[in-house]
Protein backbone atom coordinates (compact mmCIF):
# COMPACT_ATOMS: atom_id res chain seq x y z
CA UNK A 1 0.00 0.00 0.00
CA UNK A 2 1.40 3.62 -0.93
CA UNK A 3 0.78 5.67 2.18
CA UNK A 4 2.07 8.39 3.78
CA UNK A 5 2.87 7.57 7.36
CA UNK A 6 1.15 9.29 10.18
CA UNK A 7 4.17 11.30 12.19
CA UNK A 8 2.41 11.35 16.22
CA UNK A 9 3.30 8.45 17.60
CA UNK A 10 0.36 6.76 19.54
CA UNK A 11 0.82 6.95 23.42
CA UNK A 12 0.70 3.90 24.73
CA UNK A 13 0.16 2.84 29.08
CA UNK A 14 0.52 -0.31 30.34
CA UNK A 15 -0.27 -1.64 33.56
CA UNK A 16 0.70 -5.61 34.56
CA UNK A 17 -1.83 -6.51 37.13
CA UNK A 18 -1.14 -10.12 38.04
CA UNK A 19 -1.11 -12.46 34.81
CA UNK A 20 -2.49 -9.80 32.64
CA UNK A 21 -2.22 -6.10 31.36
CA UNK A 22 -4.29 -3.24 31.43
CA UNK A 23 -3.86 -1.12 28.47
CA UNK A 24 -5.04 2.64 27.45
CA UNK A 25 -3.56 4.15 24.14
CA UNK A 26 -4.55 7.14 22.86
CA UNK A 27 -4.47 7.37 18.92
CA UNK A 28 -3.73 11.28 17.39
CA UNK A 29 -6.04 11.16 14.42
CA UNK A 30 -8.29 14.30 13.34
CA UNK A 31 -10.70 11.61 12.63
CA UNK A 32 -12.84 13.63 10.20
CA UNK A 33 -17.06 12.30 9.83
CA UNK A 34 -17.56 13.72 5.90
CA UNK A 35 -20.62 15.25 6.99
CA UNK A 36 -19.46 18.85 8.78
CA UNK A 37 -19.22 21.66 6.44
CA UNK A 38 -16.42 23.89 6.71
CA UNK A 39 -16.81 27.54 6.75
CA UNK A 40 -17.38 28.08 2.67
CA UNK A 41 -20.50 25.67 3.32
CA UNK A 42 -19.00 22.59 1.59
CA UNK A 43 -18.10 19.09 3.12
CA UNK A 44 -15.20 18.58 4.92
CA UNK A 45 -13.84 15.10 3.02
CA UNK A 46 -14.01 12.12 5.46
CA UNK A 47 -10.89 11.11 7.12
CA UNK A 48 -10.97 8.53 9.87
CA UNK A 49 -8.57 5.32 11.11
CA UNK A 50 -10.54 2.37 9.57
CA UNK A 51 -8.90 0.01 11.23
CA UNK A 52 -6.64 -0.84 14.52
CA UNK A 53 -4.86 -3.86 15.27
CA UNK A 54 -2.74 -5.18 18.21
CA UNK A 55 -0.02 -7.70 18.26
CA UNK A 56 1.82 -9.28 21.47
CA UNK A 57 4.89 -10.53 20.37
CA UNK A 58 3.72 -10.78 17.21
CA UNK A 59 0.74 -12.52 17.84
CA UNK A 60 -2.94 -10.77 16.91
CA UNK A 61 -5.02 -9.78 19.93
CA UNK A 62 -6.91 -7.59 18.95
CA UNK A 63 -8.31 -6.03 15.46
CA UNK A 64 -11.02 -3.73 14.99
CA UNK A 65 -12.63 -1.81 12.33
CA UNK A 66 -13.40 1.78 13.09
CA UNK A 67 -16.11 4.52 10.94
CA UNK A 68 -16.24 8.00 10.82
CA UNK A 69 -18.53 7.93 14.00
CA UNK A 70 -14.96 7.40 16.25
CA UNK A 71 -14.17 10.57 18.03
CA UNK A 72 -10.99 12.70 17.74
CA UNK A 73 -7.57 11.24 18.79
CA UNK A 74 -9.29 7.86 19.81
CA UNK A 75 -8.92 6.55 23.34
CA UNK A 76 -8.83 2.55 23.47
CA UNK A 77 -8.54 0.66 26.48
CA UNK A 78 -8.43 -3.19 27.06
CA UNK A 79 -6.70 -6.47 29.18
CA UNK A 80 -4.19 -8.58 27.69
CA UNK A 81 -4.46 -11.95 29.65
CA UNK A 82 -1.17 -13.73 30.18
CA UNK A 83 0.74 -10.64 29.65
CA UNK A 84 3.88 -10.03 31.39
CA UNK A 85 6.93 -7.55 31.84
CA UNK A 86 9.48 -8.25 28.58
CA UNK A 87 6.21 -9.13 26.21
CA UNK A 88 6.32 -6.08 23.12
CA UNK A 89 3.41 -5.16 22.08
CA UNK A 90 2.66 -3.59 19.01
CA UNK A 91 -0.23 -0.80 18.15
CA UNK A 92 -1.18 -0.44 14.61
CA UNK A 93 -3.64 1.78 12.28
CA UNK A 94 -4.48 2.57 8.81
CA UNK A 95 -6.77 4.89 7.86
CA UNK A 96 -9.40 5.84 4.99
CA UNK A 97 -6.58 7.94 2.94
CA UNK A 98 -4.06 5.04 3.14
CA UNK A 99 -1.93 6.76 6.14
CA UNK A 100 -0.73 4.07 8.00
CA UNK A 101 1.00 3.97 11.85
CA UNK A 102 2.68 1.35 14.36
CA UNK A 103 4.01 1.82 16.94
CA UNK A 104 5.56 -0.39 19.93
CA UNK A 105 5.67 -0.79 23.52
CA UNK A 106 8.35 -3.28 26.10
CA UNK A 107 5.65 -4.38 29.02
CA UNK A 108 7.31 -3.61 32.06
Amino acid sequence: MDAKRATEPTRIRVQIQGDSALVRMRMAHEMESGQRKNAAGKLVPAWHIDQVTVQLNGKPVLTADWGPGVSRNPYLQFTLKKAKAGDKLTVGWRDNKGALRSDDQLLV
